[in-house]
C-alpha cells in the first residue's frame, strides 16, 4: 500500500455533444446542463453565453464583438489512496483556450475557474447537515483533509505536468455576508469589493492554501469570488482572467439569477440573498429541486466509498502532511 496517493489527470472536451463521464458529479456547472430533452440546447446556449460575455470584455479591436470564442475542457482529477489502480474522482475544474478568429491564434484562458469536488460535498451536505451547524458554524477541523488533498494534487507531478500556473476557481460570493465597494477598481476584474469577515466556504478554501478577493466586473450585477494562491492581479493574462470571468458569470447567470441575473446591480453595500424576486430567468433548462437533493446523495455516496472505506489511511496521511512535502 502507498501512501503517497498518486493523481492522475483526464480531460473532457465541454461543447454541445458534451456527456458526462459516470464518475462526473451531477450537480457540476457543466454536468447539470447535459441532461433531459433539452441538453444540447442547454449546452449551445451556455456556450453562447460563455463567448458573448467574453467578447463585451475584450474589446479591442472587436467592433463586431465576435472576435474569440472559447473552448472549454472538463479536468477530471483523480487520487488513487492504495495504490492499486483504483482512482476516486477527488475534483473536476474548467480550462480554456481562447480562439482569435482574426488572426487564427490560439491562447491559453483560465484552469480552474468552476470547481467541483465529491468531498466538499460530504463535508457540506453530510457533516453539516448531519450535526445541525448552523449558518456559519462548522466542526473543528473541518476542511482539513479535503485542503491538504488539494494541495497534494496542485503539487503532483501529473498536475505540473498539465498545467504552468495554479488554478484560478470562481464561486458566487456568500449570502450570509455583507460586501463593501470599494474605490479601486481593475482594468479587467472590475471594481474590488470587501467584507467583513471569511464566509464558511471561504474559509474552506483557505484550507485548500487559497487567498480570496471579490471583484465585480464591468456591467456586471453582482461581486464573484476569486479564489487564488499567489498574486491574482500579476500572475495571469487578460485573457486568462476574462476568460474565467465569462465562464464563471454565464454559470452564475444560470444557476443563481437572484444575485448574477437581477434588474440592477449591486450597490455600494450589497448582501446578496437567494430570496431576490427582481431577477430574470435565462433559457436554461434544469431543475434546480433536483439539483439540491443530488448534492445530498453525493455526499453521501463518497462517505460510503471515500471517507468510511478509507478512514484511518486518511487519518494518518493528513496527520503527516506538511506543506513542504507537497511542494
Amino acid at each position: 500500500m502507498s501512501n503517497q496517493f498518486a493523481c492522475s489527470i483526464k480531460r473532457i472536451r465541454f461543447d454541445e455533444n458534451y456527456e458526462p463521464a459516470a464518475s462526473t458529479r451531477l450537480t457540476t456547472n457543466f454536468a447539470n446542463l447535459a441532461r433531459g430533452e433539452s441538453r444540447q440546447e442547454n449546452l449551445r446556449r451556455t456556450l453562447a453565453m460563455i463567448n458573448n460575455r467574453f467578447n463585451s470584455l475584450a474589446t479591442s479591436d472587436n467592433p463586431k464583438g465576435d472576435r474569440y470564442s472559447i473552448a472549454l475542457d472538463i479536468i477530471s482529477a483523480e487520487i488513487d489512496v492504495e495504490g492499486n489502480g483504483q482512482s476516486f474522482p477527488f475534483i473536476e475544474m474548467l480550462k480554456s483556450t481562447v480562439t482569435d478568429h482574426q488572426t487564427n491564434q490560439h491562447f491559453e484562458g483560465m484552469i480552474g475557474n468552476s470547481f467541483s469536488s465529491y468531498v466538499r460535498d460530504y463535508d457540506f451536505s453530510v457533516v453539516l447537515l448531519e450535526n445541525g451547524f448552523k449558518v456559519d458554524e462548522k466542526p473543528e477541523n473541518f476542511g482539513v483533509l479535503h485542503g491538504k488533498l488539494y494541495q497534494h494534487l496542485i503539487a503532483s507531478a501529473a498536475f505540473k505536468s498539465e498545467f504552468k500556473k495554479q488554478p484560478v476557481i470562481c464561486l458566487s460570493i456568500s449570502t450570509t455576508k455583507t460586501y463593501y465597494r470599494t474605490a479601486h477598481v481593475h482594468p479587467v476584474l472590475g471594481v474590488e469589493y470587501t467584507n467583513d469577515e471569511y464566509s464558511r466556504t471561504d474559509d474552506y478554501f483557505a484550507k485548500m492554501g487559497l487567498t480570496v478577493r471579490y471583484f465585480q466586473p464591468k456591467n456586471g450585477n453582482a461581486p464573484l469570488a476569486f479564489y487564488f494562491a499567489g498574486d491574482l492581479l500579476r500572475d495571469y493574462t487578460d485573457f486568462e482572467l476574462i476568460s474565467a470571468i465569462s465562464t464563471m458569470e454565464s454559470f452564475q447567470k444560470i444557476y443563481r439569477p437572484e444575485i448574477y441575473n437581477t434588474n440592477s446591480p449591486a450597490g455600494l453595500v450589497y448582501q446578496p440573498s437567494l430570496n431576490y424576486e427582481d431577477f430574470s430567468l435565462t433559457r436554461i433548462v434544469y431543475d434546480r429541486v433536483e439539483r439540491g437533493q443530488l448534492a445530498v446523495k453525493q455526499g453521501k455516496w463518497t462517505e460510503e466509498n471515500f471517507i468510511k472505506p478509507y478512514q484511518e489511511i486518511l487519518k494518518q496521511w493528513a496527520d503527516n502532511f506538511v506543506l513542504e512535502a507537497a511542494n
